[in-house]
C-alpha cells in the first residue's frame, strides 16, 4: 500500500510543471511527509498528556495544523471539500502563509536540538515547487494515508524513503553525492563497532545514511532500557550538512528511522577552524563519505594546518581533529589520495600515520558508486597511536559493478570475516609502515600475493627465438628424409 502511495505521488509530481527530476520529487515529498509526521507526533503527545491528566501545548497554531489546512474532515471522517483549500488558493496559502510561518520557528526555538528548530530550518531552506494547487491537493490526500504511529509502519516508510534516495543517486547529476551503498555503510559500522553511550558523528551527512544505519546497529544490540532509549534519541548521533536539499532529506530520513529531533546542523563544516575544536566537540566514532573532487576557497583552506583545495583532504583533517583519543573512524575517500604526489597529500598521509593507527585500507572495485566514475578506498583508523602495520583488502565481487549489479551485503562478508584476524590471502596482505618511502609516504596498494607476470620480451629476442626454432625444424626434417631413404 505504502509503495503505491509513493508511486502515485511521484506520478503527480511528474505531471506538475514545477518538478522535473528525482531530486525535486524527493524534496517535495519530504516537506509534505514531514508535516504529516508532525501532525501524528503532536496527536500522540496530546494523547499521552491526556492520559496523565495534563494539558499538551501544541507546537503549531491551530490554523497551521495538518487537519485544518491540509485535510479538514467532516463527521464521517472524509475530506470536507467545502472547507479544504485547492487550486490557486491552496498554493497561495502554502507559499505566502504556511512556509513563512514555519520558517519563523528557527528564530523562536530555544535550541538547535529541538523539533521547533528543525521545523524552522526545513522551511527556511525548502520552497514549494508544486505549481498546480490541484496536484498539491491530490498529493496531500495520498500523504494523509501514510501512518507514522506503529513502528512496523515507520520501518516500511523508512525503507521506501531509502529507495527514493537511492533512485535519486542513480539518476545521476548531483544526486549521486547523497547516496553511499548501504552494504558498504553497514560493513564500516561493523568494523568500528559503536557502543551505546558513545557519540557518532558525520560532518558530511548528506542523506544521513551512516547515522541511520548506526542507529539500527545500536538499537538491535542494546538493552532496551528507558535510559538507553533516551541516550539513543538525544545524545548519540550528530551531523553537519552544507546543502539545503540534503539537509532536509537527512532530517526526514532520521525521523523515519526513529530519531524524533535529529542533531543535524545546517552548516558548511569546513568553515570551522580546526584549532577551535575542543574536547567537548570531539566524538567516539566518525563515519563519513565526504564529497569527491570538491574545491574549497582560499579563506576556507586557512582553517586547516595543511592547506589544500581538495575537499576530502580538508574533511580528513577535520575528522582526525574531531576524534577523541582512542576514537575510531571509517571514511570513504578517492583512491588517488593514497598516492598523490603534491605536498599537501604527502603531508596529510604523514600526519595520518603519525597521529592515528591506520589499521585497515579497503580497496573498493570500480562501479561501487553509481554514476560517480571514481575508484575509492575506505580508511579505518583509531586516534592516539602511530601506525605500524596496515592490513589491505582488495574487494573483488567477481562481477562488473554498476546500477544493475550494485554492491550487496554478501559481497562484504569475506572482508568482514578476514578483517578480524587480518589474514593474508590472494586479496589481502599486511604492509609494514617502517618500510615506507619517507619522501612520498605512498600508500597505494601493491598486492604481494599476486605473482608478477613475466616481463614482455624485446622484439630482437622474439626474432632470435623464431630463427632458432626454424633451424631445429629444418634439422628434424633432414633427419626424417634420411630415415625414409
Amino acid at each position: 500500500m505504502f509503495e503505491q502511495t509513493f508511486k502515485n505521488i511521484d506520478d503527480i509530481l511528474y505531471k506538475d510543471a514545477g518538478s522535473d527530476s528525482e531530486l525535486d520529487y524527493i524534496g517535495q515529498t519530504s516537506w509534505v511527509m514531514f508535516l504529516r509526521y508532525l501532525d501524528q507526533l503532536e496527536a500522540d503527545k496530546a494523547d499521552e498528556a491526556e492520559l496523565k491528566g495534563e494539558d499538551y501545548q501544541f507546537i503549531l497554531d491551530e490554523k497551521y495544523r495538518w487537519q485544518n489546512w491540509a485535510m479538514p474532515k467532516g463527521e464521517d471522517g472524509k475530506l470536507d471539500r467545502h472547507q479544504a483549500k485547492t487550486g490557486p488558493d491552496l498554493v497561495a496559502f502554502v507559499d505566502s502563509e504556511l512556509f513563512p510561518y514555519l520558517a519563523a520557528f528557527k528564530q523562536k526555538a530555544d535550541s538547535p536540538k529541538t523539533i521547533e528548530y528543525k521545523i524552522g530550518e526545513i522551511f527556511s531552506e525548502l520552497k514549494n515547487k508544486i505549481q498546480s494547487g490541484y496536484n498539491l491537493r491530490e498529493i496531500l490526500e495520498y500523504a494523509d494515508q501514510l501512518p507514522f504511529r506503529a513502528s512496523n509502519d515507520k520501518h516500511e516508510l523508512s525503507h521506501l524513503y531509502e529507495t527514493k534516495i537511492k533512485n535519486m543517486g542513480n539518476a545521476g547529476r548531483n544526486g549521486g553525492q547523497y547516496y553511499t551503498p548501504r552494504p558498504l555503510i553497514r560493513a564500516m559500522i561493523q568494523v568500528t563497532d559503536p557502543k551505546i553511550g558513545e557519540t557518532i558523528y558525520d560532518g558530511a551527512a548528506g542523506s544521513c545514511g551512516f547515522l541511520c544505519e548506526a542507529y539500527e546497529y545500536l538499537y538491535q544490540r542494546m538493552e532496551k532500557t528507558t535510559g538507553n532509549l533516551k541516550t539513543l534519541q538525544e545524545d548519540t548521533f550528530f551531523g553537519k550538512e552544507k546543502k539545503n536539499l540534503a539537509y532536509v532529506i537527512g532530517i526526514m530520513n532520521m525521523i523515519l528511522h526513529g530519531i524524533e529531533a535529529p542533531n543535524i546542523i545546517h552548516t558548511n563544516t569546513l568553515t570551522e577552524n580546526i584549532k577551535d575544536i575542543q574536547e567537548k566537540d570531539r566524538y567516539h566514532v566518525i563515519l563519513a563519505n565526504p564529497p569527491f573532487g570538491g574545491k574549497e576557497r582560499k579563506e576556507v583552506q586557512e582553517n586547516f594546518d595543511i592547506k589544500t583545495g581538495e575537499t576530502a583532504s580538508l574533511f580528513l583533517q577535520h575528522f582526525i581533529k574531531s576524534l577523541k583519543a582512542g576514537g575510531r573512524c571509517a571514511i570513504v575517500i578517492k583512491n588517488t589520495f593514497l598516492s598523490n604526489a603534491d605536498n599537501a597529500s604527502v603531508s596529510l598521509r604523514k600526519h595520518l600515520l603519525e597521529s592515528c593507527n591506520l589499521h585497515t585500507i579497503l580497496d573498493m572495485p570500480a562501479g561501487t558508486f553509481t554514476g560517480a566514475g571514481v575508484k575509492t578506498v575506505v580508511l579505518f583508523f583509531q586516534k592516539g597511536t602511530p601506525t605500524k602495520k596496515i592490513w589491505y583488502y582488495q574487494l573483488d565481487p567477481g562481477r562488473k559493478m554498476g546500477k544493475t549489479n550494485p554492491l550487496n551485503d554478501k559481497d562484504m562478508e569475506a572482508f568482514l570475516q578476514l578483517q578480524k584476524e587480518k589474514s593474508d590471502t590472494e586479496q589481502s596482505w599486511v604492509f609494514n609502515v617502517n618500510t615506507i618511502d619517507e619522501d612520498s609516504f605512498d600508500l597505494s596498494p601493491k598486492n604481494p600475493n599476486i605473482p608478477e607476470e613475466a616481463p614482455l620480451r624485446a622484439p630482437s629476442e622474439i626474432l632470435a627465438e623464431m630463427e632458432r626454432l626454424d633451424q631445429e625444424t629444418a634439422a628434424i626434417l633432414e633427419e626424417l628424409k634420411t630415415l625414409i631413404v
